[in-house]
């Protein structure tokens, strides 16, 4: 890669890495499935008047917004408002590529080989030392959320690789639309029409800042900047850089936040980063039916959306490729 573009692609990891960071503070003025929805709407405004119409059929583009943007993000940032720290939160949540790996498996058939295998016990092991060390730092039920979230980001991996839409902004644009409505109700319904209405009335240019970062940041610059990449250059020259997310969400919680990094989760980050470059990384043995090559690609879109499976091209994405955004 050109240092330019590796520089982009460095930037990208910060972006999304930080994104964890914003997302806290974010949930200081905002009730997490409220925060989700706005990130969605201002992320889908006005960028649905500029992509054109959907170039993918609207089944797959309803179901990645289900499983991405209503479940993914609505757990995380839910999640996240429980107490699951946003350095915890960015390393934990790359446990997807386990779950992605396991439903291309069954519903791909795509045979996962004895490295990739390797790699989901290795990066399982790193759950495990999370998990000891969230259940010493952080609320059980938030770790569990967040692995759920993560849960819900394979299954919408594997939805896009299904989709192979040809345009991959157009894709995750429309896909953005979808959550708005039934993250709003679902807001109504368990956080209270008082609880929402006093967040938006109180909001002022630090709130306006973190929507503003979460929807045009990190989902609409991240995933411009991920998909240029991955037209420019192989998936696998790509890929590596999501690895850094981890990192830089780490890293920033410790400098922002004041999040301590326990000697448990600096072994469960070196645990997930390796076992999730080994998953994402080694080739599948096989294709599956439609001859479409093997891996499966946050946040999202936006990590979120964003975080989001980026395809090279009209579908190149190997196991790494999608970002990994909060």
């Amino acid at each position: 890669m050109r240092p330019v573009h590796t520089a982009l692609a460095v930037l990208v990891a910060a972006v999304w890495g930080f994104n964890f960071v914003v997302i806290e503070i974010g949930l200081d003025h905002f009730p997490p499935l409220l925060l989700s929805a706005l990130r969605f709407l201002v992320a889908a405004l006005p960028a649905v008047f500029f992509v054109g119409r959907p170039k993918a059929a609207w089944k797959w583009i309803v179901g990645v917004g289900i499983a991405l943007g209503i479940a993914k993000f609505g757990l995380l940032f839910t999640g996240m408002a429980a107490g699951m720290p946003a350095g915890l939160s960015s390393l934990v949540l790359q446990v997807q590529s386990v779950f992605t790996a396991v439903l291309a498996a069954v519903v791909l058939r795509e045979r996962p080989g004895r490295v990739r295998v390797l790699g989901m016990g290795v990066a399982l092991a790193g759950i495990a030392v999370a998990a000891v060390d969230g259940g010493t730092s952080g609320p059980v039920l938030g770790f569990t959320l967040v692995v759920a979230a993560a849960a819900c980001w394979g299954v919408s991996n594997v939805l896009t690789r299904k989709a192979s839409p040809p345009d991959a902004l157009n894709f995750m644009v429309w896909v953005c639309t979808v959550p708005v409505l039934p993250l709003l109700a679902l807001s109504l319904l368990l956080e209270g029409p008082e609880r929402d209405l006093a967040a938006l009335r109180s909001l002022d240019w630090s709130g306006v800042a973190v929507i503003g970062y979460v929807a045009w940041v990190s989902t609409v610059f991240g995933f411009v900047a991920w998909s240029y990449l991955l037209r420019r250059y192989p998936a696998s020259a790509v890929a590596p850089f999501s690895l850094l997310v981890p990192v830089f969400g780490m890293s920033s919680a410790a400098l922002v936040l004041g999040e301590s990094v326990s000697g448990l989760r600096w072994l469960a980050a070196v645990l997930l980063v390796g076992g999730v470059a080994l998953t994402s990384l080694a080739p599948a043995r096989a294709v599956n039916r439609t001859g479409v090559g093997s891996g499966v690609s946050a946040g999202s879109p936006p990590a979120g959306a964003a975080a989001s499976p980026a395809p090279s091209g009209p579908l190149r994405t190997s196991g790494a490729a999608a970002p990994r955004s909060g």
